[in-house]
């Protein structure tokens, strides 16, 4: 994170004092807890949070506009939207009122502000985050911590990707109620959700946990239908746990590129770490090409006479399937052109074992599909493609 995604905090701690009593809670005081760096922040104040935003906005160098016109909250980002921070008057008599409206304990704690520093409040957990945060366990705040905004079930998932928590039995019952009404949200807030479970670490296990609550089969069925289809012999796993191995794969790409590309590990990292679209880098693009590589196989699965397992144009058939879930997720054209060309191509590695020697254009052209396959270790100076 830059120097400047510190910038709202010194600000925050000179302002609160002129607008009644304001308190940073949320994924920021959890993160601070965990000793994460975070650019974002989210406040609930007591005072005008109109009148807040626009003189931090100034004072830190920032654009404040209003952010729910229902709610009276209103967000202020930085110049370079390398920070942002969320003002929401309070809805309750009682900031314990507004923490119980909150969908995890360890994101219902709050810190107050003001006075010469930006954490110098005590802490107020009223809902025990800080032993849940201890204990490593995700527990939901209350009953109605994910049917007050089924987008909850998706940020749980997330949230076990992001930090490696884990739900406890309650909350996951809790958040497998209400995943059914994921189809009814908007679209663009999945994405958004979508978007961050991909880029944690524990991506495989956050799918996972996913599939166990029913969201994927309310937002991306067609995941769900990887499942217990067989492949070829020369295959040990079935579509949907191979598409696992593939994302583990880039992951594991991104975090240690030497462990497979050696003195190219360099480039490679530079190359994954760019911006591509929808404020991923072509590295977290990359996750979500590994784990669509293959979706178009269950609707073309076939078995010859002889019994040999086909998936005649799966590649084609994906890369359509492909453009059609992430218009759906209104994910940017950009975005959709590259990921379906990545599935459209994902085949061409493996015809590249007859080439010999490879051109400097076959390499070229197969470079964002060979990373993406579990096994793949060539890759040089001249692959850094651009789509």
């Amino acid at each position: 994170m830059s120097d400047t995604a510190h910038a709202p905090l010194a600000a925050l701690a000179q302002i609160a004092p002129r607008h009644g009593r304001v308190w940073l809670v949320g994924g920021a005081v959890r993160d601070s807890l965990l000793g994460r760096a975070t650019p974002d922040y989210d406040l609930a104040v007591s005072g005008d949070a109109r009148a807040f935003a626009c003189e931090l906005g100034r004072a830190a160098g920032g654009h404040a506009f209003l952010l729910s016109d229902e709610f009276g909250a209103w967000r202020v980002r930085g110049r370079d939207q390398d920070w942002q921070v969320d003002l929401t008057p309070l809805m309750g008599e009682t900031l314990e009122q507004d923490l119980g409206r909150r969908d995890l304990t360890i994101n219902a704690i709050a810190r107050e502000l003001g006075g010469g520093a930006a954490a110098d409040g005590e802490l107020i957990d009223p809902y025990g985050g800080i032993a849940d945060i201890e204990a490593r366990v995700l527990r939901a705040v209350s009953e109605r911590s994910f049917s007050t905004d089924p987008l909850r079930v998706m940020r749980l998932a997330r949230i076990v990707s992001e930090l490696g928590f884990e739900p406890e039995s309650q909350t996951v019952r809790l958040a497998s109620d209400a995943s059914a009404a994921l189809t009814d949200v908007a679209a663009e807030r999945i994405f958004t959700e979508l978007r961050l479970l991909l880029c944690g670490d524990g991506l495989v296990p956050g799918l996972e946990l996913a599939h166990t609550v029913g969201a994927t089969a309310a937002i991306l069925p067609e995941l769900d239908a990887l499942r217990g289809v067989e492949q070829s012999e020369f295959h040990s796993l079935d579509v949907y746990d191979h598409t696992l191995v593939a994302v583990q794969r880039a992951i594991e790409l991104e975090r240690e590129p030497s462990a497979r590309f050696g003195e190219l590990a360099p480039a490679l990292a530079d190359v994954l770490g760019e911006p591509l679209a929808n404020e991923m880098t072509r590295g977290q693009a990359l996750r979500l090409g590994a784990l669509l590589h293959d979706i178009g196989k269950p609707v073309t699965r076939g078995v010859t006479a002889e019994g040999r397992v086909t998936f005649s144009q799966h590649d084609r058939v994906g890369a359509e399937l492909v453009t059609r879930i992430l218009t759906r997720l209104r994910a940017s054209e950009r975005l959709i052109s590259h990921i379906a060309a990545m599935t459209r191509n994902h085949l061409r590695l493996g015809f590249l074992v007859h080439e010999r020697p490879l051109s400097r254009r076959s390499i070229s052209i197969t470079a964002t599909a060979s990373i993406a396959q579990p096994g793949a270790t060539t890759v040089t100076a001249s692959s850094r493609m651009r789509s």
